[in-house]
C-alpha cells in the first residue's frame, strides 16, 4: 500500500472514530439523565453507561480475534450494525419507559465501541513504520467530530420528539448508518495465512514485558481515570443546579480535549520519545484533579474536564503506540485484545462507582479517588523510562 492510499485509509477510519464517537458522547450525555428519569433513583442512574463499558469489556477479545481471521471490514461493518441496533433499542426504551431496557441498548453500543477501539490499530496495519505513531493519532483525531457534535445533536434533538431525547438516540442510528457506509469502503490488509494460524508467544509472555505493563497501564489509567470523572459530570452539575446547556458545554470541551491534540501528538512522540508523553499525561490527570476538588464553578468544571481530556490524549495514544511494539503480528489479536479487556473492564468499574460514589460522597471525594491509579501510572512509566528505553524515538 502506497502513501496516498495509506492516507486514504487513515482518513476513513479517522471520519469512522469520529461517527464512534458522536454515538458514545451523545449516549453520555443523555444516558445518565435518561436512565436518573426511568430508575428514580441517582445511584442507578449512571448503571445504563456501565452496561455500555461491559458490553465494550465482554466483546474487545471477541472483535479483536474476529478480525484476525476475517478482516478489519467485516468486523468494523457488524460493529455499524449493533451501533444501529443499540440506537434503536434504546429510543424503544425510552418511548416505553422501560429502564432495563435501556441498559440493553447500551451494552449493544458497548459492543459497537468494543468493535471500534480497532480503529486505531487498523491505523497501525496500513501505516509504514515510520508514520505509525502519527496515523494512530490522526485517527483518534477524528474523535474531535464527537466532541463538536456529539453534545450539539444531544442538545438540539432533547426536545424535538416526546419523551425526552427519544430523538436523540433516532439520530444516533442515522449516525450508525454512515458508520457501515465508512466500513464498507476499507481495505485493511489481511495477515497472511502463516500469521492468521501460528500461535505466537504465551499471552502471559508477553504481557510480562515492562513496555506492555506500561501500555496497559497508561491505557487502563487514561480511560479509568476519565470515565470515572465523564460518566459523573453531568449528575454533579445537576447536583450544582447547571443547566443542560452547560453540561453539553463542558463535554464538548472535554472531547475536543481529547481528541484535538491527536493532530500533533503523533509528531511530539517522534520528537520527545514516548516516555516524557506518558508522563506529562499523568500530570495533567494531577491537574485535573486539583482543580475539579478546588470548586464547582462552570470554570472549574470547563478547565478540569478539558485537561481531563489531554491527559488521556497523551496516556492513550502514548500507550496505544507502545503497545504495537511489543507484539509479532501473529500476536496482535491476543496481545490488543487483552489490552482492552482490561482496559474496558476498568472502565466498566470505574463507571459503576462513579454514580455510587457522587451520591454518597460527592463530586470531590469522587476525583481523590483518581488519585492512587494515575500515581501507579506515573510510577510505572518512570521505572520503564529507567531502563533506558523511555526515550527512544519511534520512527
Amino acid at each position: 500500500m502506497n502513501l496516498r492510499q495509506q492516507r486514504i485509509h487513515v482518513a476513513l477510519l479517522s471520519i469512522a472514530q469520529g461517527l464512534l464517537l458522536i454515538n458514545g458522547v451523545t449516549m453520555i450525555a443523555v444516558s445518565g439523565l435518561v436512565g436518573l428519569v426511568l430508575a428514580g433513583d441517582r445511584q442507578l442512574a449512571t448503571l445504563p453507561v456501565t452496561f455500555a463499558v461491559i458490553g465494550t469489556a465482554l466483546t474487545t477479545l471477541p472483535a479483536a480475534f474476529f478480525m484476525k481471521h476475517y478482516g478489519r471490514r467485516s468486523g468494523f461493518m457488524i460493529g455499524a450494525l449493533l451501533g444501529i441496533g443499540s440506537a434503536l433499542v434504546c429510543a424503544y426504551a425510552v418511548y416505553s419507559r422501560q429502564f432495563w431496557l435501556l441498559c440493553a441498548g447500551t451494552l449493544l453500543g458497548g459492543m459497537y465501541g468494543a468493535i471500534g477501539q480497532q480503529y486505531r490499530f487498523a491505523a497501525a496495519d496500513v501505516a509504514d513504520l515510520s508514520w505509525r505513531p502519527r496515523a494512530i493519532s490522526l485517527t483518534l483525531a477524528g474523535g474531535i467530530l464527537g466532541g463538536v457534535l456529539g453534545p450539539e445533536i444531544s442538545k438540539h434533538t432533547r426536545g424535538l420528539l416526546e419523551p425526552a431525547f427519544l430523538a436523540s438516540y433516532l439520530a444516533l442510528a442515522a449516525i450508525g448508518v454512515l458508520a457501515l457506509l465508512i466500513a464498507s469502503r476499507l481495505h485493511v490488509p489481511p495477515l497472511s495465512h502463516k500469521a492468521q494460524h501460528a500461535p505466537g508467544r504465551p499471552l502471559g509472555q508477553i504481557m510480562k514485558q515492562p513496555a506492555y505493563l506500561t501500555a496497559l497501564l497508561a491505557a487502563a489509567c487514561g480511560y479509568g481515570v476519565m470515565n470515572l470523572l465523564m460518566t459523573a459530570t453531568p449528575l454533579a452539575m445537576d447536583i450544582c443546579s447547571h443547566p443542560f446547556a452547560s453540561v453539553a458545554f463542558i463535554l464538548e470541551w472535554h472531547v475536543i480535549g481529547m481528541f484535538a491534540p491527536s493532530f500533533v501528538t503523533g509528531s511530539l512522540i517522534k520528537r520527545f520519545g514516548l516516555g516524557p508523553i506518558l508522563v506529562t499525561g499523568a500530570v495533567l490527570m494531577f491537574t485535573c484533579i486539583g482543580i475539579a476538588v478546588s470548586g464547582v464553578s462552570l470554570m472549574h468544571f470547563w478547565w478540569a474536564l478539558t485537561l481531563l481530556g489531554i491527559g488521556w490524549n497523551f496516556l492513550f495514544v502514548g500507550g496505544t503506540t507502545l503497545l504495537t511494539e511489543t507484539c509479532r503480528p501473529e500476536e496482535r489479536a491476543k496481545a490488543q485484545g487483552a489490552n482492552d479487556f482490561v482496559v474496558f473492564t476498568i472502565q466498566g468499574v470505574t463507571s459503576l462507582a462513579s454514580g455510587a460514589t457522587i451520591s454518597a460522597a460527592g463530586w470531590a471525594s469522587l476525583n481523590l479517588m483518581a488519585i492512587p491509579l494515575v500515581t501507579l501510572t506515573l510510577a510505572a512509566t518512570l521505572w520503564w523510562m529507567g531502563s533506558g528505553k523511555g526515550r527512544r524515538q519511534t520512527a
